[in-house]
């Protein structure tokens, strides 16, 4: 006689012999998630590793020199923080230092004024041929900086220039603007914005026309005109378009150095010395290597607190906008 295994009612008898799909003899591939990672993973991996070679490493040793008197000859001894010590007492690396505030504060209000003025204008769709007066005013950002400082250099030229010529013309007489101590300044800072304004006048563009219309017609609905409309809703708009611009300008100030040293090479009387071109004099021409890493290592630190200074005042003026 044979007895029968009854099963309970609703049961399934291979239960007990089932395994989650992707499951093989207990082992789980990789789910989706971690291929995913693993995918990006790969596709950075070879960019970090030529960061880490090129950026990541040199930096690591420039902090090192900056505690040695490192000179590219013999072994390099630490002397501690004298670098960072000369940094604050030298004379000219505090004229430097002056030049380079300067710089800074009469070039990135202007060239942002001006960027954001051009891109109100052609973002109006009232003005024909918008596209041609974008791709124009954007071409001097695509020029060679090399180029243009040797083109702007001949255009000033007292004797050849082109720009002398037409404001004598006129019965204006500049002189030679570059070889003045106090208008020479001032001349780099405008040809650093010609320079540079197309690049801030796309992205401002782009900002302007994330603005939701909606937001314009109700402002004119409500009686405000341009300039109402302007303050209440185009600018509080781009709050965060103004600060990534900002403080974009703001450490291409800083790290100003290709025009200045082609237009005035820092002169007349280091009236336009900068500190990057301190690094570039102390360290390629008097081969003081461990002055230079401390003095690049200081415009570092300089430029990072002030870059986090403006996204915090930004940051907190959007959220105030927000609310």
């Amino acid at each position: 006689m044979t007895t029968k295994h009854l099963e309970r009612p609703g049961t399934n008898r291979g239960a007990r012999h089932y395994r989650p799909p992707g499951q093989l003899g207990g082992r789980t591939p990789l789910n989706g998630t971690f291929k995913r990672r693993a995918t990006i993973v790969g596709f950075l991996a070879p960019a970090l590793i030529v960061l880490a070679a090129f950026v990541g490493w040199p930096m690591i040793s420039a902090l090192q020199l900056s505690f040695t008197d490192a000179s590219g000859f013999g072994t390099p001894e630490f002397v501690g923080l004298e670098n960072y010590l000369r940094v604050f007492t030298d004379p000219d690396i505090v004229q430097s230092m002056g030049n380079t505030a300067l710089y800074a504060v009469l070039f990135t209000p202007v060239a942002i004024v001006v960027a954001l003025l051009l891109a109100l204008v052609i973002n109006s769709p009232r003005l024909p041929f918008r596209g041609f007066f974008r791709s124009t005013l954007f071409l001097p950002f695509i020029v060679s900086l090399a180029v243009a400082a040797f083109a702007w250099s001949y255009l000033l030229d007292p004797q050849v220039g082109l720009l002398n010529y037409w404001l004598q013309a006129v019965g204006i007489r500049i002189g030679n603007v570059l070889q003045d101590p106090v208008l020479a300044m001032p001349t780099v800072v405008l040809v650093a914005v010609w320079k540079n304004f197309g690049f801030y006048m796309v992205i401002f563009l782009a900002g302007l026309q994330e603005i939701p219309t909606s937001l314009y017609e109700a402002a004119q609905l409500d009686g405000a005109n341009g300039w109402k409309r302007f303050t209440n809703v185009t600018f509080p708009m781009l709050s965060n378009t103004m600060a990534f611009v900002v403080i974009v300008a703001l450490i291409a100030a800083l790290q100003a150095f290709d025009q200045i040293y082609i237009l005035t090479s820092g002169g007349p009387y280091r009236s336009t010395e900068t500190i990057v071109m301190q690094i570039y004099q102390s360290g390629f021409k008097d081969l003081d290597l461990g002055f230079a890493s401390a003095l690049s290592y200081v415009l570092l630190i300089v430029t990072l607190l002030l870059s986090l200074a403006q996204f915090l005042f930004f940051g907190r003026r959007g959220k105030d906008t927000e609310s």
